[in-house]
């Protein structure tokens, strides 16, 4: 599997970011892993979002930057996501 079909990967709900960071262990891409790093807390708060009132909002947002992010991840570009993107690259630098 390349790293671009491993970044789009990441993107399909949690447990295909959980697919891709396995696969991602062996043979270590460096899309995949800019991609890994900035989905995580996507899913995260999209998770948490089943909570009422806030948790909706938050997760809204989530899933507004991970279809942002996923765009990015087809075109096989490594793009920042607007104002929290270089923090999850920076957060997750170990992946």
């Amino acid at each position: 599997m390349d790293g671009k079909t491993k970044a789009i990967v990441a993107h399909i709900f949690f447990i295909g970011w959980i697919i891709a960071f396995v696969i991602n262990m062996g043979d270590k891409d460096e899309i995949t892993s800019y991609y890994l790093r900035q989905t995580l807390i996507l899913h995260l708060i999209m998770i948490v979002g089943w909570i009422p009132g806030l948790g909706n909002i938050l997760a809204l947002a989530a899933l507004v930057f991970l279809v942002i992010s996923l765009l990015s991840a087809i075109q096989n570009e490594k793009k920042e996501l607007p104002f929290v993107g270089k923090y999850f690259q920076e957060w997750f630098s170990g992946f």
